[in-house]
């Protein structure tokens, strides 16, 4: 693990000390150690140099609206090679939370969780999506034979 100093004023040492203790890091190690996974993430989405990743879109829709929860189930089957899960919650007596987890090619998620979220009849929509790595690897899982399949690994 490399270490590596640097120097904050007063202030800004208090108000960051402040922060990581109200979300609950043990350390200013940790607290910066994410701060610089999220600046390289957003900089590797705004320069598109992910080329694979894996994400979360969640929306919020009104279930009483004709043909949405079809339209929606349709949609995931139509993307199936992406989306690998979907969960489901009940906001209240009209509307309903889902959040659906995705792997693929980014280019294919974003543009995916675009045209879901731009569906008429879904608000609130949100991607959140995290670079990844895709690696192709032979093993054993214990039992007879080897087999090959892709690992999707969320980078670093």
């Amino acid at each position: 693990m490399e270490r590596f100093t640097i120097s904050l004023d007063d202030e800004l040492a208090h108000d960051f000390d402040h922060l990581i203790e109200e979300i609950g890091y043990e350390n200013r190690s940790e607290a910066v150690r994410d701060l610089i996974r999220q600046a390289l993430e957003k900089s590797r989405n705004n320069s598109d140099q992910s080329k694979h990743c894996v994400a979360v879109v969640s929306y919020v829709y009104n279930h009483h609206e004709k043909t949405m929860a079809d339209r929606l189930i349709s949609t995931h089957h139509d993307h199936h090679s992406i989306v690998m899960s979907t969960m489901h919650a009940h906001l209240d007596h009209d509307n309903c939370m889902e959040a659906v987890f995705l792997k693929g090619k980014t280019q294919e998620v974003r543009h995916f969780a675009g045209h879901l979220t731009a569906m008429s009849g879904v608000r609130h929509g949100s991607l959140n999506l995290i670079s990844a790595d895709v690696e192709t690897s032979k093993h054993s899982h214990g039992h007879s034979g080897h087999h090959t399949h892709a690992h999707v690994k969320p980078k670093n």
